[in-house]
């Protein structure tokens, strides 16, 4: 009997917790002063932007690449520009996207983290491990990294893509035209991969993309010693990707993408040229 009464309680308990959480008036007077400083999110959780992390704040751009070693907190300026998004920018869909469900799931806690330090300027109308529905209509979910799941999805304003060096070319061709009418931004972040994929394309491309990189040599909070003995841990090869962000040949690779880059030259006559009009 008891624990029939504790499975009848559980919804009326969730009822209540949502009903609590939309309970909460919003705060038109700390929103705008959120609005007016674009940092004052990671500020109202005690985050003092680097600077490159404070450029990204007051972008503008539609489309940003964040090309970033391990632990210089992109994750953590993803969030703030995520949620930013969802308090500004009324009734439209805040799409978190990595290779996987616990990956989107990390990048939505801080979200949700960012969102409870500044004190919900903006309450929630519903709130699951997965989905934070704001009052004002906007919403923040979190996807994994399947084309199945993102196909519904349409007047985004935001898509941030975690670990996008990662993420296959299909779907993230698929996650485009998302943003066609609403002309949303997109965020990509991630640590470098390889000489391959989309990002990395993107990257060395001349498609109009603001790009931000930042290594561990730039970040004050990593100790030069521990840096070094990464180095003689990892070898130059990871520790190049991991920390200087250098897109390194693949493991395997028989040459190098500078050395094939270097096999094709357009200086060099044929030996042989057919003559117009000749069949085989």
């Amino acid at each position: 009997m008891a624990a029939l009464r504790g499975r009848s309680l559980a919804p009326r308990l969730t009822r209540l917790e949502q009903h609590v959480q939309t309970a909460v008036r919003a705060d038109p007077a700390l929103l705008e002063r959120l609005r007016a400083d674009p940092t004052g999110v990671m500020a109202a959780a005690g985050q003092t932007p680097d600077p490159w992390q404070d450029r990204v704040l007051r972008s503008d751009a539609e489309r940003v690449l964040l090309l970033c070693g391990r632990q210089m907190g992109k994750s953590s300026v993803a969030a703030a520009v995520a949620l930013s998004a969802a308090l500004f920018r009324p009734a439209t869909p805040v799409l978190l996207l990595s290779p996987s469900e616990r990956q989107s799931g990390e990048l939505f806690r801080k979200v949700v983290g960012l969102y409870d330090a500044a004190r919900r300027p903006v309450p929630a109308a519903a709130r699951t491990a997965r989905t934070l529905e704001l009052a004002n209509g906007s919403r923040v979910v979190s996807l994994p990294g399947t084309e199945r799941t993102i196909r519904g999805f349409s007047g985004v304003s935001l898509l941030v893509i975690d670990e996008a060096a990662r993420v296959d070319d299909a779907l993230y061709y698929a996650v485009r035209p998302m943003l066609a009418v609403s002309r949303g931004r997109l965020v990509a972040l991630s640590t470098p991969f390889g000489q391959q994929g989309w990002f990395h394309d993107a990257w060395v491309g001349s498609e109009d993309w603001e790009r931000v990189r930042v290594t561990a040599e730039d970040c004050p909070r990593i100790p030069p010693a521990f840096l070094a003995a990464e180095r003689q841990a990892l070898g130059e090869r990871w520790y190049r990707q991991e920390y200087l962000c250098d897109f390194t040949a693949s493991i395997g690779a028989v040459f190098s993408a500078e050395d094939i880059a270097k096999a094709f030259c357009n200086d060099v006559k044929p030996l042989f040229i057919e003559p117009v009009g000749m069949q085989p």
